[in-house]
């Protein structure tokens, strides 16, 4: 199944209440029950809609987009999902987080957590026709991400529809230091680690992201294209992982590692909404 995002779909008011389920159960920290079991008719299309209306509520709230990021860019994870290309969500300067600052868990309802390269856009990128030496020409340079997830759905209990309505699990964004140039990376080949207190829990290789993560960059630039949407310089985008996330819920340390571009370190304080209620 393709993603294919239209202007309406004739579910308006659908969306508006999902849309207002996800955003009171952020702010609550108290998820909600699978969309598409009280929703079954929910299509992938109303599911971006639903994803845009509460990206228009946080700008008009003051926040502001500064990336996106990118979802099922693994074979294996598409065929879960039985789709056939990756999905995508947005990135607000609320979600990014200081590696320095401890990250405080009671902010969240039950995170976990992943590591990936962010690419960060020196130039515009604007499809249609961006290629892969396009987005290496565009960007700055690439860091180690910590991307920490955390669905509004009950217990993870998602499909394709649901994560895409909530804006691909987005929560924080935690980088590391190192700026490095995309020219000094073998960016299809970078051995990938995730460390728990102490423990390598996962290991992989960039090539696990689309072959060559830069390539899912071109794919969100001439995705977006359709819509009239560019990724603006200076935006941020994570073009997925090369390992499995894992719940954080109980850790203290995390570390993210890959080659090349050094380590991210992060401090976890409190306990997420979940356990807190348990």
């Amino acid at each position: 199944m393709s993603v294919n995002i239209a202007p309406d779909s004739g579910n308006s008011d659908l969306v508006v209440r999902c849309a207002r389920l996800l955003s009171q159960a952020e702010s609550a920290r108290e998820p909600t029950g699978p969309l598409t079991t009280a929703y079954p008719q929910l299509s992938v299309t109303d599911a971006y809609r639903i994803q845009q209306t509460n990206i228009e509520l946080r700008e008009a709230h003051g926040e502001k987009i500064v990336g996106h990021k990118i979802g099922l860019t693994a074979k294996a994870m598409q065929d879960l999902f039985g789709v056939s290309e990756p999905d995508f969500g947005h990135l607000m300067d609320t979600m990014m987080h200081e590696a320095r600052h401890p990250l405080d868990l009671g902010e969240l309802i039950d995170p976990q957590i992943e590591v990936e390269p962010a690419f960060v856009l020196g130039r515009r990128l604007q499809g249609p026709g961006v290629s892969i030496a396009d987005v290496l020409e565009a960007t700055v340079g690439v860091r180690v991400c910590l991307e920490v997830i955390d669905s509004r759905i009950i217990d993870w209990r998602i499909k394709l529809q649901d994560t895409v309505a909530d804006n691909g699990s987005s929560a924080r964004v935690v980088l590391g230091s190192q700026l490095v140039p995309p020219s000094m990376l073998v960016l299809d080949d970078m051995d990938t680690e995730l460390e728990l207190d102490g423990v390598v829990v996962e290991t992989g290789n960039t090539s696990a992201i689309l072959g060559n993560p830069a390539t899912s960059i071109a794919w969100l630039a001439n995705r977006l294209a359709d819509f009239g949407i560019a990724l603006e310089p200076g935006h941020i985008v994570l073009p997925g992982t090369c390992t499995r996330s894992v719940r954080i819920r109980g850790h203290r340390w995390i570390v993210g590692r890959i080659a090349g571009l050094g380590e991210v370190l992060l401090h976890l304080t409190g306990r997420p909404a979940i356990a807190a209620k348990s």
